[in-house]
């Protein structure tokens, strides 16, 4: 018998607030568990193919602070964005589901080099769903449409990376359409793939920064709350920990005995994260 086999569900009855979306899925298929997404705050973070080391890095960082949180991210399975989230949840502990714009059978499942990642969160717990037949292969129609699935479960829909005509821009505006709360990652105003996210900002969109916005968006987390033991893992709290003055990156690099790739990971991470500041060549300590 075939692991994980598809199964045909009711998706009013897994996801309620599908029932308040224009056009309603009339049927849903899934394969894994449903156990791992009941009750919890269901985070949709969507972006560009084409992303950028920066919006990897925020995406990354993005989700490695709702580590421990009650949520599920999901996503689209395609490349870009939608890949680096599934991939860093799984890695963070964190119950991922997937909604391809395809059918579920392997030999339909798009894009196809995105295989073995669902394979790897259907081991975790997590789940893929799509409302398609099986064999149905990825066109160009049934991505919107996917699109509007995403949206519709998400308690939050955040976009990281959009270039100014993307499926990531039909799926926030779809979320504005439905009252889910749509954020948008500030990006490089010089670089085409920020220009999407920028213009949701100038919009009205909530600018997310760090986990913490999110957190404070689904109301798990209040202003008071100290928020930066969650955020940092271990490399990253000892460089916080080295800057008990201004400092310059080679300093802290020799103290703590970095490499300057580890170096630049950490001080991207935490000017991200809003703990640092860099000014005339000194890393300062902000948080």
């Amino acid at each position: 018998m075939e692991d994980f086999p598809i199964k045909e569900i009711d998706p009013f009855e897994i996801f309620p607030s599908l029932s308040e979306i224009p056009q309603k899925p009339k049927r849903m298929y899934v394969r894994g568990s449903l156990e791992q997404i009941k009750h919890k705050k269901i985070v949709a973070i969507v972006g560009s193919r084409a992303c950028t080391s920066y919006g990897i890095n925020v995406c990354k960082n993005l989700i490695e602070g709702l580590r421990g949180y009650n949520v599920v991210i999901v996503s689209g399975l395609a490349m870009g964005i939608d890949a680096i989230a599934h991939k860093t949840a799984l890695e963070a502990g964190i119950t991922t589901i997937a909604f391809p714009g395809s059918g579920l059978s392997w030999s339909s499942l798009y894009p196809a080099i995105n295989k073995s990642l669902a394979k790897e969160i259907l081991k975790s717990g997590g789940a893929i769903f799509s409302e398609y037949e099986p064999e149905t292969k990825g066109a160009i129609w049934t991505f919107p449409q996917r699109n509007r699935l995403v949206a519709g479960i998400a308690d939050i829909v955040i976009i990281i990376e959009a270039q100014e005509k993307s499926g990531a821009l039909i799926t926030a505006r779809l979320g504005t359409e439905y009252n889910k709360i749509v954020g948008a990652v500030p990006g490089n105003v010089f670089n085409n793939s920020s220009k999407g996210a920028n213009w949701l900002l100038r919009l009205g969109a909530v600018p997310i920064t760090s986990s913490a916005d999110i957190l404070q968006e689904l109301g798990l987390q209040t202003k008071d709350t100290p928020v930066t033991a969650l955020l940092l893992n271990e490399q990253e709290g000892k460089v916080l920990g080295a800057l008990t003055e201004p400092k310059t990156k080679d300093a802290v690099i020799e103290e703590l005995g970095l490499t300057s790739a580890e170096a630049n990971v950490i001080f991207s991470t935490l000017e991200i994260k809003g703990l640092i500041k860099e000014t005339y060549g000194l890393i300062e300590r902000i948080a």
